[in-house]
């Protein structure tokens, strides 16, 4: 079909030389963008240095190039000659951000090449190499420089109290980064995160995150896991942060045994104190007014050098911190005699007592095993076979129906067989029967007490 229409449908000659003309132009203008031939794009961080490449390309050699002139675009609408080469009035710096910053590599307008060094994040932007030539006019080639900044990491701990409101509780920040760094946290406690970022003048980044929780006494210790990402990491930065929570002490009594008889010395009371601070005093005091003769005190530990009477009363201790005060009791009643305390079954013997146990419960089981057992093979058909009556009038010799049917029988003959035989010579003579024309047989004469099965042959 298309080479039908082409056949009705000539391309004039005009046509055709429009067209010849419209593709000797894009290849001309091809040729003449790849004539400068630089770097689409660079990395580089601070401090650091950058070579910038430019190269002429002409392929006839009749362009001539008249000057050459680096031109940075830091951003839209700004251009600013930081390098110009002259082959008779030679090298130009005009800008003094760059001076004494940069250099050409070759004094040659083929070969313009730049070193910038000491770079600095506000360098980024787009460098271009622009040619002065005659007789086509300016040539030029451009050059983005992307400026990396690694960012300052950073995880600290904000210590609070205890109590119902969301709080920040640890902070995350990732400083002067560039692109910005992506914060996020790992964390079992059950809170939550706000980030915020803030752009600085240089074009870096700083990522800011906050963690949040509802503290309790719990929280205090636990761990919540800062992990920043950014372009310029091998891999991504992990700090793990304590959290820090306040609250007011709880106080317990622990020692007293129930055993503080007349006449026992050395008798102890420990006050512990859970609390963040730590408490700042300790004191015991008793209900009975002031603490016996007998007592003395250390820190948390009250000691009864000699149990009398007069301890016989209630001691309380009472712990305090920056955040509040907290008091328990402890009521000690003092006994005339020493309670015998009779001690407990060690472990050894506990464990050898279970041992025992299971292995008494392990030899009945396998008893009524075995009884049981017996009792089955004992109810169960005998294992040995009498042996077959023989018939009266017939040889020892019997076939394994006879012997059978004879076994099922008592020895006797089998009466079913018999049976089923006569029905059916009855049932064959049917027509023929009569009783008034034929003679019943006699009766057999079989006395009283007689069988009319056969005696059983023992062979």
């Amino acid at each position: 079909m298309a080479r039908d229409y082409a056949s009705r449908c000539p391309v004039s000659p005009l046509r055709h030389t429009v067209l010849v003309a419209a593709v000797i132009l894009l290849v001309a203008q091809g040729i003449r963008a790849q004539k400068v031939r630089v770097e689409e794009e660079l990395e580089a961080y601070p401090t650091e240095s950058v070579d910038l490449r430019c190269q002429f390309i002409d392929g006839g050699g009749r362009t001539k190039l008249t000057q050459v002139s680096w031109i940075w675009e830091p951003s839209d609408g700004i251009r600013d000659n930081i390098a110009v080469y002259h082959p008779h009035y030679g090298q130009s710096f005009p800008n003094s951000a760059f001076k004494d910053r940069v250099v050409f590599l070759h004094n040659s307008l083929e070969n313009p090449s730049i070193r910038i060094s000491n770079l600095k994040m506000s360098d980024a932007g787009r460098y271009t190499c622009e040619y002065a030539t005659y007789p086509s006019g300016n040539e030029q080639g451009t050059t983005t420089l992307v400026m990396l900044a690694k960012p300052k990491n950073s995880a600290k701990v904000v210590t609070v109290q205890a109590g119902t409101k969301s709080v920040v509780v640890a902070q995350c920040e990732a400083a002067d980064g560039k692109p910005a760094a992506t914060i996020k946290w790992l964390a079992s406690v059950g809170g939550n995160h706000s980030t915020s970022t803030t752009n600085g003048p240089d074009g870096t980044v700083t990522v800011r995150s906050e963690y949040r929780l509802v503290p309790t006494p719990t929280d205090d210790g636990r761990e919540v896991t800062c992990r920043v990402e950014q372009r310029t990491q091998e891999q991504p930065w992990v700090y793990p942060v304590k959290l820090s929570v306040e609250y007011p002490p709880s106080v317990s009594i622990e020692g007293y045994d129930n055993n503080w008889y007349v006449g026992r010395s050395d008798a102890e009371l420990l006050c512990m104190a859970n609390a963040n601070p730590a408490p700042t005093t300790v004191t015991w005091t008793a209900a009975s007014g002031s603490l016996p003769d007998t007592v003395v005190v250390d820190g948390n530990k009250l000691t009864v050098r000699k149990v009398d009477d007069a301890v016989n009363t209630t001691f309380i201790c009472e712990v305090k911190n920056k955040h509040g005060a907290s008091r328990h009791q402890i009521t000690t009643i003092v006994i005339e005699e020493r309670r015998q305390v009779t001690p407990g079954p060690s472990t050894g013997a506990v464990i050898g007592g279970i041992l025992g146990a299971l292995a008494f419960i392990g030899i009945i089981i396998g008893v009524i095993f075995y009884v049981r057992k017996r009792l089955e093979d004992d109810e169960g058909p005998p294992k040995h076979r009498p042996p077959p009556p023989v018939k009266a009038g017939s040889s020892t010799e019997m076939n394994l129906d006879d012997d059978i049917s004879g076994a099922l029988n008592g020895g006797a003959p089998p009466v079913l067989d018999d049976m089923v035989r006569y029905d059916d010579e009855f049932k064959d003579h049917d027509n023929e029967f009569d009783p008034s024309n034929h003679e019943l047989p006699p009766a057999a004469n079989i006395a009283r007490g007689e069988s009319f099965v056969s005696p059983a042959m023992y062979v």
